[in-house]
């Protein structure tokens, strides 16, 4: 049985998406790079990444802001699990068998048979295999605390990407978090066109 971590990111911002990561990790996986990704320093989360994307089979799921305000926050998170678990399960066969792991031939067709997924918080993604929740999972299972790890590390690029472009919000510093610099500039200049239109200023 194969056992995939699932957690998202960006669930409490108000403004870029919402960002998941979905991690098998081998056998062998150097456990002492994980912790819950707020637990560790960027510069720790971005080479504890580095060697996840190297060695774990893993995926990426993002929902954007206008996707959270049509479905609201939850939904839009969970759907982000989703799709980083279709990722990470479309790349599963090769990586198994870079890694000397066998595999039955329909082992997609039957994922729900020889996959688990653990996600991280009280409710549970649509995903193809069984999968149970568990609030602070990030802190508990390599695999969720690896995938924390992506989803943080993924979205913080994404709002460094958004700083170029809209520099006077500052989401390089807070990251779209409800700051009182962040509430402060939309309220002064009007919200910027990744902002959540759904949430509280």
């Amino acid at each position: 049985m194969f056992v995939a971590g699932l957690d998202e990111a960006g669930r409490g911002p108000l403004a870029g998406p919402v960002t998941a990561g979905c991690v098998i990790l081998p056998d062998d996986f150097p456990l002492e790079i994980l912790n819950d990704s707020k637990k560790l320093s960027e510069k720790k989360r971005i080479a504890a990444e580095k060697i996840i994307m190297e060695r774990a089979c893993w995926g990426l799921g993002v929902v954007g802001h206008e996707k959270i305000d049509e479905i609201n926050i939850l939904n839009a998170a969970l759907l982000a699990m989703s799709l980083a678990y279709d990722e990470m399960i479309k790349k599963f066969p090769a990586w198994a068998e870079k890694n000397g792991i066998a595999l039955p031939e329909d082992f997609l067709l039957r994922q729900g048979e020889l996959v688990q997924a653990v996600a991280d918080g009280n409710k549970t993604p649509s995903v193809p295999c069984a999968v149970r929740s568990e609030v602070k999972a990030d802190g508990k299972y390599p695999c969720v605390m690896a995938a924390s790890i992506i989803a943080k590390v993924e979205r913080d690029k994404m709002m460094l990407e958004a700083d170029k472009l809209y520099p006077e919000y500052g989401y390089a510093k807070h990251k779209g978090y409800p700051t009182k610099a962040h509430r402060d500039i939309c309220r002064r200049i009007g919200p910027s066109p990744i902002q959540r239109m759904s949430f509280k200023y």
